[in-house]
């Protein structure tokens, strides 16, 4: 089987492809799969939800592919900020250029409004949505996953990518930067999220 996973993220495609490893599932990205960048994408996630979002850009993929397609949509909720940045955690702080420097803008921002904050007002968590369609006309399928930690103070680590430097996994005792990729694909929100999926496309895997 050949699946078409709807992101241009490194940090994303890497992740997917460790997921997939094992499966005999072949995981391709927009780029291998001939699909262009174009400003129609900047469209696609401009809903309010990451279902919607997920969806979106599903559908999209999948009608310019033909393949079955598996699209994300993921951010932090931080509960003191009512759910923020949620949908817009990729660009929340409006800044542009490479991913790393989207990253730090995020990160240094995050850190800003929780100036002060401790405790239990710095509770967050990871949600990541998937919807899936075996084709460009099939009724979606959406699979979710999510983890729970807190905002550190500081970041901490070098590896992962986004605000993973400074959530502290509850599940793991420090931060997702801190993690190797096997230890946060086991317990992050992606991870739980494609497990579900992976289940339902090897069932006897």
């Amino acid at each position: 089987m050949k699946l078409l996973v709807a992101t241009r993220s490194s940090g994303k495609q890497a992740e997917v492809r460790a997921l997939f490893a094992a499966t005999g599932i072949e995981v391709v990205f927009p780029d291998q799969a001939g699909v262009p960048t174009t400003s129609a994408e900047d469209g696609l996630e401009l809903h309010d939800s990451f279902r919607g979002n997920a969806l979106a850009k599903a559908t999209y993929f999948a009608k310019k592919t033909g393949l079955p397609t598996v699209a994300d949509d993921s951010g932090l909720e931080v509960f003191a900020l009512g759910g923020e940045p949620g949908v817009r955690s990729k660009r929340w702080a409006g800044a542009a250029g490479t991913e790393g420097n989207v990253d730090e803008a995020n990160n240094a921002y995050l850190l800003r409004r929780l100036s002060g904050a401790a405790g239990s007002r710095r509770k967050a968590r990871y949600r990541c949505v998937l919807a899936y369609l075996k084709g460009p006309h099939a009724l979606p399928e959406f699979f979710e996953g999510q983890c729970t930690g807190e905002i550190r103070e500081a970041a901490l680590g070098e590896n992962g990518f986004g605000y993973d430097p400074l959530f502290q996994s509850d599940d793991l005792g420090r931060s997702f930067g801190q993690a190797t990729s096997q230890e946060k694909q086991a317990v992050s929100h992606r991870g739980r999220a494609f497990a579900s999926l992976i289940q339902v496309l090897t069932p006897t895997g």
